[in-house]
Protein backbone atom coordinates (compact mmCIF):
# COMPACT_ATOMS: atom_id res chain seq x y z
CA UNK A 1 0.00 0.00 0.00
CA UNK A 2 1.41 3.53 -1.12
CA UNK A 3 1.27 5.88 1.86
CA UNK A 4 1.29 9.66 1.70
CA UNK A 5 3.45 11.88 4.34
CA UNK A 6 1.04 14.95 5.05
CA UNK A 7 2.98 17.73 6.72
CA UNK A 8 3.16 19.97 3.97
CA UNK A 9 6.90 22.05 5.43
CA UNK A 10 9.39 18.81 5.69
CA UNK A 11 9.79 15.81 4.09
CA UNK A 12 6.69 13.81 6.33
CA UNK A 13 6.86 10.59 7.64
CA UNK A 14 4.08 7.74 7.20
CA UNK A 15 2.94 5.37 9.26
CA UNK A 16 2.24 1.48 7.82
CA UNK A 17 -0.22 -0.67 7.99
CA UNK A 18 0.00 -4.18 8.56
CA UNK A 19 1.88 -6.68 6.21
CA UNK A 20 -0.23 -8.56 3.27
CA UNK A 21 0.51 -10.22 -0.16
CA UNK A 22 1.61 -7.64 -3.18
CA UNK A 23 -1.28 -7.05 -5.37
CA UNK A 24 -2.48 -5.95 -8.71
CA UNK A 25 -3.71 -3.11 -7.12
CA UNK A 26 -0.63 -2.37 -5.09
CA UNK A 27 1.37 -2.28 -8.51
CA UNK A 28 -1.28 -0.20 -9.77
CA UNK A 29 -0.87 2.44 -6.89
CA UNK A 30 2.89 2.40 -7.63
CA UNK A 31 2.32 2.82 -11.05
CA UNK A 32 0.02 5.95 -9.76
CA UNK A 33 1.86 7.60 -7.00
CA UNK A 34 4.90 7.44 -9.14
CA UNK A 35 3.22 9.03 -11.85
CA UNK A 36 1.37 11.72 -9.97
CA UNK A 37 5.21 12.48 -9.11
CA UNK A 38 6.67 13.12 -12.50
CA UNK A 39 3.59 14.79 -13.77
CA UNK A 40 4.78 16.69 -16.71
CA UNK A 41 2.36 19.34 -16.56
CA UNK A 42 3.52 19.90 -12.83
CA UNK A 43 7.57 19.38 -13.05
CA UNK A 44 8.13 21.21 -16.91
CA UNK A 45 9.16 24.50 -17.31
CA UNK A 46 8.22 25.41 -20.86
CA UNK A 47 9.07 28.58 -22.58
CA UNK A 48 8.54 30.49 -25.66
CA UNK A 49 5.42 31.62 -27.64
CA UNK A 50 4.52 27.91 -28.11
CA UNK A 51 5.30 26.54 -25.16
CA UNK A 52 8.41 24.50 -25.87
CA UNK A 53 9.28 22.65 -23.04
CA UNK A 54 13.00 23.49 -21.52
CA UNK A 55 13.70 21.52 -18.53
CA UNK A 56 12.11 18.78 -16.69
CA UNK A 57 12.77 18.35 -12.78
CA UNK A 58 12.04 14.98 -12.45
CA UNK A 59 15.56 12.64 -11.03
CA UNK A 60 15.83 9.12 -10.24
CA UNK A 61 18.26 8.02 -7.36
CA UNK A 62 19.15 4.38 -8.26
CA UNK A 63 16.75 4.14 -10.98
CA UNK A 64 15.63 5.59 -13.82
CA UNK A 65 12.40 7.92 -13.45
CA UNK A 66 11.03 6.21 -16.83
CA UNK A 67 11.12 2.60 -15.67
CA UNK A 68 11.15 3.46 -11.37
CA UNK A 69 8.16 1.18 -10.81
CA UNK A 70 9.55 -1.96 -12.85
CA UNK A 71 12.73 -1.66 -11.33
CA UNK A 72 10.93 -1.55 -7.35
CA UNK A 73 9.32 -4.24 -7.95
CA UNK A 74 12.03 -6.35 -9.41
CA UNK A 75 13.99 -5.45 -6.13
CA UNK A 76 10.64 -6.54 -4.27
CA UNK A 77 10.66 -9.63 -5.81
CA UNK A 78 14.90 -10.33 -5.55
CA UNK A 79 14.51 -10.36 -2.25
CA UNK A 80 11.07 -11.95 -1.47
CA UNK A 81 9.58 -9.00 0.15
CA UNK A 82 6.57 -8.40 -1.86
CA UNK A 83 4.21 -7.88 0.91
CA UNK A 84 3.53 -4.78 3.21
CA UNK A 85 3.81 -1.59 2.33
CA UNK A 86 4.94 -0.79 -1.19
CA UNK A 87 6.18 2.68 -1.14
CA UNK A 88 6.74 5.75 0.71
CA UNK A 89 5.32 9.07 -0.71
CA UNK A 90 7.09 12.33 1.15
CA UNK A 91 6.67 16.27 0.60
CA UNK A 92 8.70 18.79 0.81
CA UNK A 93 7.80 22.72 0.42
CA UNK A 94 9.36 26.20 0.42
CA UNK A 95 8.02 29.01 1.68
CA UNK A 96 6.73 31.64 -1.36
CA UNK A 97 9.25 33.43 -3.29
CA UNK A 98 12.44 31.80 -1.74
CA UNK A 99 13.87 29.01 -4.34
CA UNK A 100 14.20 29.17 -7.82
CA UNK A 101 12.93 25.25 -9.48
CA UNK A 102 16.31 24.69 -9.97
CA UNK A 103 17.54 25.53 -6.57
CA UNK A 104 14.38 23.45 -4.92
CA UNK A 105 15.41 20.16 -7.27
CA UNK A 106 18.96 20.52 -6.10
CA UNK A 107 17.92 20.42 -2.52
CA UNK A 108 15.40 17.72 -2.99
CA UNK A 109 18.21 15.58 -4.80
CA UNK A 110 20.94 16.39 -1.94
CA UNK A 111 18.14 15.54 0.39
CA UNK A 112 17.13 12.41 -0.81
CA UNK A 113 20.71 11.18 -1.73
CA UNK A 114 22.00 11.51 2.08
CA UNK A 115 19.10 10.11 3.38
CA UNK A 116 18.46 6.81 1.47
CA UNK A 117 20.70 7.21 -1.55
CA UNK A 118 23.60 4.58 -0.51
CA UNK A 119 20.36 1.79 -0.57
CA UNK A 120 17.47 2.82 -1.14
CA UNK A 121 15.58 3.35 -4.98
CA UNK A 122 13.59 7.05 -4.74
CA UNK A 123 11.98 9.21 -7.42
CA UNK A 124 12.88 12.81 -6.68
CA UNK A 125 10.01 15.75 -8.51
CA UNK A 126 10.05 19.07 -7.85
CA UNK A 127 6.26 20.68 -8.88
CA UNK A 128 5.97 23.94 -10.48
CA UNK A 129 2.29 24.12 -11.30
CA UNK A 130 1.21 25.86 -8.02
CA UNK A 131 2.81 29.54 -8.07
CA UNK A 132 5.05 30.75 -5.30
CA UNK A 133 4.29 27.01 -3.99
CA UNK A 134 7.44 25.00 -5.05
CA UNK A 135 7.37 21.69 -3.57
CA UNK A 136 9.51 18.18 -3.90
CA UNK A 137 8.16 14.85 -4.25
CA UNK A 138 9.74 11.79 -2.99
CA UNK A 139 8.69 8.37 -3.79
CA UNK A 140 10.53 5.69 -1.98
CA UNK A 141 10.76 2.00 -2.44
CA UNK A 142 10.71 0.43 0.75
CA UNK A 143 13.25 -2.85 0.08
CA UNK A 144 17.03 -1.87 -0.36
CA UNK A 145 18.39 -3.16 -3.13
CA UNK A 146 21.76 -3.15 -1.26
CA UNK A 147 20.58 -6.25 0.98
CA UNK A 148 16.99 -6.77 0.73
CA UNK A 149 15.83 -4.78 4.20
CA UNK A 150 12.59 -3.17 4.27
CA UNK A 151 12.34 0.60 5.50
CA UNK A 152 10.54 1.19 8.29
CA UNK A 153 10.03 4.67 9.90
CA UNK A 154 10.73 5.87 13.16
CA UNK A 155 10.88 8.49 15.26
CA UNK A 156 14.43 8.43 14.77
CA UNK A 157 14.13 8.68 10.96
CA UNK A 158 11.73 11.44 11.46
CA UNK A 159 14.19 13.28 12.99
CA UNK A 160 16.95 12.72 10.72
CA UNK A 161 14.75 14.15 7.54
CA UNK A 162 13.99 17.16 9.58
CA UNK A 163 17.66 17.79 10.34
CA UNK A 164 19.21 17.06 7.07
CA UNK A 165 16.60 18.76 5.35
CA UNK A 166 16.75 22.04 7.48
CA UNK A 167 20.61 21.48 7.57
CA UNK A 168 20.08 21.78 3.53
CA UNK A 169 18.10 24.78 3.55
CA UNK A 170 20.60 27.07 6.25
CA UNK A 171 23.05 25.93 3.84
CA UNK A 172 21.90 27.46 0.73
CA UNK A 173 20.02 30.44 2.98
CA UNK A 174 16.29 29.21 2.75
CA UNK A 175 14.44 29.68 5.78
CA UNK A 176 13.43 26.42 8.09
CA UNK A 177 10.48 26.25 10.68
CA UNK A 178 12.07 26.10 14.10
CA UNK A 179 9.10 23.77 15.67
CA UNK A 180 7.86 21.84 13.16
CA UNK A 181 4.87 19.39 14.21
CA UNK A 182 5.05 15.93 13.29
CA UNK A 183 2.36 15.28 10.33
CA UNK A 184 0.01 12.70 10.42
CA UNK A 185 0.89 9.67 7.50
CA UNK A 186 -2.48 9.09 5.53
CA UNK A 187 -3.79 6.02 3.57
CA UNK A 188 -2.84 6.06 -0.51
CA UNK A 189 -6.86 6.19 -0.76
CA UNK A 190 -7.64 8.99 1.21
CA UNK A 191 -4.76 11.06 -0.28
CA UNK A 192 -5.63 10.31 -3.43
CA UNK A 193 -9.73 11.43 -3.01
CA UNK A 194 -8.52 14.37 -1.37
CA UNK A 195 -6.17 15.13 -4.57
CA UNK A 196 -9.62 14.50 -6.55
CA UNK A 197 -11.74 16.54 -4.08
CA UNK A 198 -13.55 13.83 -2.88
CA UNK A 199 -14.57 13.52 0.34
CA UNK A 200 -12.86 11.05 2.51
CA UNK A 201 -13.48 9.42 6.22
CA UNK A 202 -11.34 11.57 8.57
CA UNK A 203 -13.26 14.44 6.22
CA UNK A 204 -16.81 13.99 6.91
CA UNK A 205 -15.76 13.53 10.69
CA UNK A 206 -14.06 16.81 10.49
CA UNK A 207 -17.31 18.69 8.68
CA UNK A 208 -19.25 17.31 11.39
CA UNK A 209 -16.75 19.08 14.14
CA UNK A 210 -16.94 22.10 12.39
CA UNK A 211 -20.64 21.73 12.25
CA UNK A 212 -20.97 21.20 15.71
CA UNK A 213 -19.01 24.07 16.94
CA UNK A 214 -21.51 26.60 15.03
CA UNK A 215 -24.27 25.00 16.13
CA UNK A 216 -22.49 25.40 19.64
CA UNK A 217 -23.17 28.21 22.47
CA UNK A 218 -21.72 26.49 24.84
CA UNK A 219 -19.28 23.07 25.11
CA UNK A 220 -22.38 21.42 26.49
CA UNK A 221 -24.01 22.14 23.20
CA UNK A 222 -20.81 21.18 21.11
CA UNK A 223 -21.02 17.61 23.00
CA UNK A 224 -24.94 17.02 22.99
CA UNK A 225 -24.79 17.87 18.80
CA UNK A 226 -22.25 15.30 18.53
CA UNK A 227 -23.96 12.70 20.70
CA UNK A 228 -27.65 13.63 18.59
CA UNK A 229 -25.56 13.47 14.93
CA UNK A 230 -25.06 9.23 16.62
CA UNK A 231 -21.22 10.10 17.57
CA UNK A 232 -20.06 8.32 20.83
CA UNK A 233 -17.96 11.08 22.68
CA UNK A 234 -14.71 9.86 25.36
CA UNK A 235 -13.53 13.17 26.48
CA UNK A 236 -10.20 12.68 27.92
CA UNK A 237 -6.33 14.96 27.24
CA UNK A 238 -7.46 14.27 23.66
CA UNK A 239 -11.06 13.89 22.59
CA UNK A 240 -12.16 10.54 20.94
CA UNK A 241 -15.45 10.44 18.90
CA UNK A 242 -17.19 7.43 17.24
CA UNK A 243 -18.66 8.08 13.96
CA UNK A 244 -22.69 6.15 13.71
CA UNK A 245 -21.61 2.59 12.35
CA UNK A 246 -18.05 2.41 13.09
CA UNK A 247 -16.19 0.62 15.80
CA UNK A 248 -13.24 2.68 16.36
CA UNK A 249 -13.05 5.61 18.10
CA UNK A 250 -10.82 8.64 16.04
CA UNK A 251 -8.81 11.16 18.05
CA UNK A 252 -9.07 14.99 17.39
CA UNK A 253 -5.94 16.47 17.68
CA UNK A 254 -3.75 13.37 16.63
CA UNK A 255 -6.03 13.47 13.17
CA UNK A 256 -6.84 16.94 12.99
CA UNK A 257 -4.10 19.15 15.02
CA UNK A 258 -4.22 21.47 17.95
CA UNK A 259 -7.53 23.47 16.75
CA UNK A 260 -9.37 20.41 18.01
CA UNK A 261 -7.99 20.37 21.55
CA UNK A 262 -10.85 20.75 24.37
CA UNK A 263 -9.08 24.85 24.81
CA UNK A 264 -9.21 25.45 21.28
CA UNK A 265 -12.72 24.34 20.75
CA UNK A 266 -14.05 26.29 23.73
CA UNK A 267 -12.22 29.17 22.44
CA UNK A 268 -14.09 28.65 18.68
CA UNK A 269 -17.31 28.59 20.69
CA UNK A 270 -16.86 31.29 22.93
CA UNK A 271 -15.60 33.88 19.71
CA UNK A 272 -18.86 32.80 17.73
CA UNK A 273 -21.82 35.75 18.34
CA UNK A 274 -24.42 33.29 17.76
CA UNK A 275 -25.01 29.93 16.90
CA UNK A 276 -25.62 28.83 13.36
CA UNK A 277 -29.10 27.49 13.01
CA UNK A 278 -29.82 24.42 11.89
CA UNK A 279 -30.92 23.96 8.14
CA UNK A 280 -34.71 23.84 8.08
CA UNK A 281 -36.32 20.82 6.92
CA UNK A 282 -37.20 21.35 2.71
CA UNK A 283 -40.77 21.79 2.30
CA UNK A 284 -42.78 19.01 0.88
CA UNK A 285 -44.13 19.68 -2.71
CA UNK A 286 -46.97 17.67 -3.65
CA UNK A 287 -46.78 16.35 -7.15
CA UNK A 288 -50.00 15.05 -9.11
CA UNK A 289 -49.84 12.22 -11.54
CA UNK A 290 -51.87 10.69 -12.99
CA UNK A 291 -51.61 6.98 -14.89
CA UNK A 292 -52.86 5.01 -17.45
CA UNK A 293 -52.81 1.09 -17.80
CA UNK A 294 -52.22 -1.11 -14.65
CA UNK A 295 -49.28 -1.20 -12.90
CA UNK A 296 -50.09 -5.21 -12.78
CA UNK A 297 -48.23 -5.86 -15.73
CA UNK A 298 -45.15 -3.88 -15.16
CA UNK A 299 -42.29 -6.21 -14.16
CA UNK A 300 -41.04 -5.01 -11.13
CA UNK A 301 -37.18 -5.07 -10.97
CA UNK A 302 -35.55 -7.42 -7.98
CA UNK A 303 -32.10 -8.36 -6.46
CA UNK A 304 -29.05 -6.54 -7.37
CA UNK A 305 -30.55 -3.90 -9.59
CA UNK A 306 -33.05 -3.13 -6.89
CA UNK A 307 -31.15 -3.09 -4.29
CA UNK A 308 -28.16 -0.49 -6.28
CA UNK A 309 -31.33 1.71 -7.83
CA UNK A 310 -32.66 2.13 -3.87
CA UNK A 311 -28.83 2.71 -2.50
CA UNK A 312 -27.72 5.39 -5.04
CA UNK A 313 -31.78 7.23 -4.52
CA UNK A 314 -30.65 7.37 -0.69
CA UNK A 315 -27.14 8.85 -1.87
CA UNK A 316 -29.13 11.65 -3.91
CA UNK A 317 -27.18 10.27 -7.06
CA UNK A 318 -30.87 10.09 -9.11
CA UNK A 319 -33.11 10.53 -10.26
CA UNK A 320 -31.39 14.31 -11.85
CA UNK A 321 -34.27 16.09 -11.56
CA UNK A 322 -34.34 15.68 -7.79
CA UNK A 323 -34.12 18.31 -5.50
CA UNK A 324 -30.05 18.42 -4.64
CA UNK A 325 -30.53 17.53 -0.93
CA UNK A 326 -27.92 18.73 1.66
CA UNK A 327 -25.23 15.95 1.86
CA UNK A 328 -24.92 17.24 5.38
CA UNK A 329 -28.21 15.47 6.22
CA UNK A 330 -27.30 12.11 5.32
CA UNK A 331 -27.02 9.66 7.96
CA UNK A 332 -23.15 9.31 8.32
CA UNK A 333 -22.50 5.81 6.76
CA UNK A 334 -24.07 6.97 3.65
CA UNK A 335 -22.03 10.34 3.58
CA UNK A 336 -18.87 8.10 3.53
CA UNK A 337 -19.93 6.27 0.45
CA UNK A 338 -19.98 9.32 -1.59
CA UNK A 339 -16.11 9.28 -1.60
CA UNK A 340 -16.92 5.92 -3.89
CA UNK A 341 -19.71 7.37 -5.97
CA UNK A 342 -17.52 6.54 -9.43
CA UNK A 343 -17.49 2.71 -7.91
CA UNK A 344 -21.21 2.24 -7.11
CA UNK A 345 -22.23 4.19 -10.16
CA UNK A 346 -19.95 1.50 -12.07
CA UNK A 347 -21.32 -1.43 -10.47
CA UNK A 348 -24.71 0.06 -11.32
CA UNK A 349 -24.06 0.46 -14.94
CA UNK A 350 -22.42 -3.11 -15.28
CA UNK A 351 -25.60 -4.77 -13.27
CA UNK A 352 -28.26 -2.68 -15.29
CA UNK A 353 -26.54 -3.33 -18.91
CA UNK A 354 -26.19 -7.07 -18.22
CA UNK A 355 -29.93 -7.31 -16.43
CA UNK A 356 -28.00 -8.97 -13.98
CA UNK A 357 -29.63 -9.84 -10.57
CA UNK A 358 -29.02 -12.66 -8.44
CA UNK A 359 -25.34 -14.48 -7.37
CA UNK A 360 -25.46 -16.89 -10.01
CA UNK A 361 -26.80 -14.54 -12.78
CA UNK A 362 -23.66 -12.30 -11.95
CA UNK A 363 -20.83 -15.17 -10.74
CA UNK A 364 -21.86 -16.96 -14.09
CA UNK A 365 -20.69 -13.40 -16.50
CA UNK A 366 -17.96 -12.88 -14.39
CA UNK A 367 -17.03 -16.56 -15.46
CA UNK A 368 -17.51 -15.72 -18.84
CA UNK A 369 -15.38 -12.44 -18.80
CA UNK A 370 -12.46 -14.81 -17.30
CA UNK A 371 -12.80 -17.46 -19.84
CA UNK A 372 -13.05 -14.66 -22.71
CA UNK A 373 -9.50 -13.17 -20.65
CA UNK A 374 -7.41 -16.71 -21.08
CA UNK A 375 -8.52 -16.70 -24.75
CA UNK A 376 -7.64 -13.53 -25.48
CA UNK A 377 -4.16 -13.66 -23.92
CA UNK A 378 -3.77 -16.76 -25.30
CA UNK A 379 -4.23 -15.14 -28.61
CA UNK A 380 -2.29 -12.46 -27.64
CA UNK A 381 1.17 -14.37 -26.47
CA UNK A 382 0.90 -16.15 -30.40
CA UNK A 383 0.87 -12.18 -31.29
CA UNK A 384 3.90 -11.60 -29.87
CA UNK A 385 5.84 -14.81 -31.16
CA UNK A 386 4.08 -13.51 -34.70
CA UNK A 387 5.66 -9.99 -33.65
CA UNK A 388 9.12 -11.29 -33.44
CA UNK A 389 9.23 -13.16 -36.43
CA UNK A 390 8.02 -10.34 -38.39
CA UNK A 391 10.91 -8.28 -36.90
CA UNK A 392 13.49 -10.74 -37.83
CA UNK A 393 12.26 -10.95 -41.15
CA UNK A 394 11.96 -7.35 -41.52
CA UNK A 395 8.39 -6.91 -42.74
CA UNK A 396 7.02 -3.42 -41.32
CA UNK A 397 4.00 -3.96 -42.67
CA UNK A 398 3.23 -7.17 -41.28
CA UNK A 399 4.87 -6.33 -37.61
CA UNK A 400 2.52 -3.09 -37.92
CA UNK A 401 -0.49 -4.81 -38.55
CA UNK A 402 0.30 -7.36 -35.18
CA UNK A 403 1.27 -4.51 -33.37
CA UNK A 404 -2.49 -3.06 -34.39
CA UNK A 405 -4.29 -6.08 -33.48
CA UNK A 406 -2.16 -6.59 -29.65
CA UNK A 407 -3.44 -3.17 -28.79
CA UNK A 408 -6.72 -3.94 -29.65
CA UNK A 409 -6.08 -7.17 -27.44
CA UNK A 410 -4.69 -5.33 -24.94
CA UNK A 411 -7.72 -2.94 -24.54
CA UNK A 412 -10.45 -5.47 -24.38
CA UNK A 413 -8.54 -7.50 -22.19
CA UNK A 414 -8.52 -4.45 -19.72
CA UNK A 415 -12.45 -3.85 -20.28
CA UNK A 416 -12.94 -7.45 -18.96
CA UNK A 417 -10.79 -7.53 -16.22
CA UNK A 418 -12.50 -4.43 -14.92
CA UNK A 419 -15.71 -5.91 -15.41
CA UNK A 420 -14.17 -9.27 -13.87
CA UNK A 421 -13.01 -6.77 -10.79
CA UNK A 422 -16.40 -5.08 -10.53
CA UNK A 423 -18.17 -8.30 -10.23
CA UNK A 424 -15.97 -9.14 -7.40
CA UNK A 425 -16.77 -5.33 -5.58
CA UNK A 426 -20.68 -6.08 -6.61
CA UNK A 427 -20.36 -9.69 -4.65
CA UNK A 428 -18.70 -7.93 -1.13
CA UNK A 429 -20.40 -4.64 -1.49
CA UNK A 430 -24.16 -5.76 -1.98
CA UNK A 431 -23.97 -7.03 1.51
CA UNK A 432 -22.35 -4.26 3.32
CA UNK A 433 -25.42 -2.30 1.10
CA UNK A 434 -27.70 -4.21 3.26
CA UNK A 435 -26.72 -3.82 6.48
CA UNK A 436 -25.91 -0.37 5.87
CA UNK A 437 -29.80 0.38 4.64
CA UNK A 438 -30.63 -1.86 7.91
CA UNK A 439 -28.55 0.37 10.30
CA UNK A 440 -29.84 3.59 9.05
CA UNK A 441 -33.04 2.50 8.98
CA UNK A 442 -32.96 0.79 12.93
CA UNK A 443 -31.48 4.96 13.64
CA UNK A 444 -34.00 7.09 12.31
CA UNK A 445 -36.60 4.46 13.83
CA UNK A 446 -35.05 5.03 17.55
CA UNK A 447 -34.79 8.91 16.21
CA UNK A 448 -38.47 9.41 15.46
CA UNK A 449 -39.25 6.94 18.45
CA UNK A 450 -37.15 9.48 20.78
CA UNK A 451 -39.06 12.71 19.20
CA UNK A 452 -42.40 11.08 20.02
CA UNK A 453 -41.51 10.69 23.35
CA UNK A 454 -39.93 14.30 23.81
CA UNK A 455 -43.60 14.99 22.30
CA UNK A 456 -45.46 13.34 24.73
CA UNK A 457 -43.84 14.35 27.48
CA UNK A 458 -43.83 17.91 26.58
CA UNK A 459 -47.70 17.59 26.35
CA UNK A 460 -47.81 16.03 29.92
CA UNK A 461 -45.85 18.78 31.07
CA UNK A 462 -48.62 21.20 29.56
Amino acid sequence: MVIYAENPEKTANPEFYADRELTEQDGQQLSDVIRYAVNPEKTQETGGEDGTPLHRFVSGINCSPSTARDEMLAVKKRFGKEDGTVAYHGYQSFAPGEATPELAHEIGVKLATRLWGDRYQVIVATHLDKENHLHNHFVLNTVSFADGIKYHRTRKDYHEMQTVSDALCREYGLSVIEHPQQGRGKQYGEWRAEQEQRPTWRGLIRTDMDEAIRQAMTERQFFDTLRKKGYAVKIGKDISVRPPGKERFVRLIRNFGEDYSIEQIRRRILSQTRAEKKPSEPTRQVIRIRLFGSLKKTRKITGFRALYFHYCYLLGIFPKNKPKQNRRRLHFLLREDLRKLDDITAETRLLVRNRIDTAEQLFSYRDEAQDKIAALTAERKQLYKLQRTAAVKADPEKSAEIKDRISALSKELATLRKEVSLCDDIAERSGVIKEKIKAVREDEHIKEKEKCDRTEQQKAVR
